[in-house]
């Protein structure tokens, strides 16, 4: 497959998306935490190019191949903390809202403020929201995986 576009963003977005970039990552919320949200996403969406670079940067940070290999079957893998599981959960939910999909269920939210604070959980909400923004613009510009930014 070969991309549609070279770039689909204009200096001004970049800067931007950099400057949400900081404001996740200085939030306290373990690096790995925020890679499998991001790699649930991107699994989940079919965007080949936010999940090649999801594993890379995983990795980067610690993750194992394992844990990796296991992300797409989360609630029946042991490898998954409770916290880790919380913030799956929520992705997947925030995520899934076409089709009458029920979204963020109540349960959904108590059992993510039971692991994470309101800063952290700010910082997980926005993670799930540039990668869904990411997934759909790579979809449509059909970037394909291979790079790891």
């Amino acid at each position: 497959m070969e991309a549609r576009m070279k770039s689909p963003a204009n200096p001004d977005v970049t800067t931007a998306i950099q400057h949400l970039f900081k404001a996740v990552h200085s939030s306290g919320v373990d690096p790995r935490v925020l890679e499998l949200v991001h790699l649930r996403a991107g699994q989940i969406n079919g965007c080949s190019a936010c999940v090649f670079a999801g594993v890379a940067s995983a990795k980067k940070h610690g993750e194992t191949d394992e844990r990796l290999h296991n992300v797409v079957a989360w609630r029946e893998a042991p490898f998954f903390t409770e916290a880790e599981r919380a913030a799956l959960a929520l992705t997947e939910a925030a995520t899934r809202i076409q089709d009458g999909a029920p979204g963020v269920t109540d349960e959904i939210w108590d059992d993510a403020t039971a692991h994470f604070d309101e800063s952290e959980l700010s910082a997980i909400i926005l993670n799930i929201a540039l990668t869904n923004f990411f997934n759909r613009i790579n979809r449509t510009v059909r970037e394909p995986a291979g790079k790891a930014w």
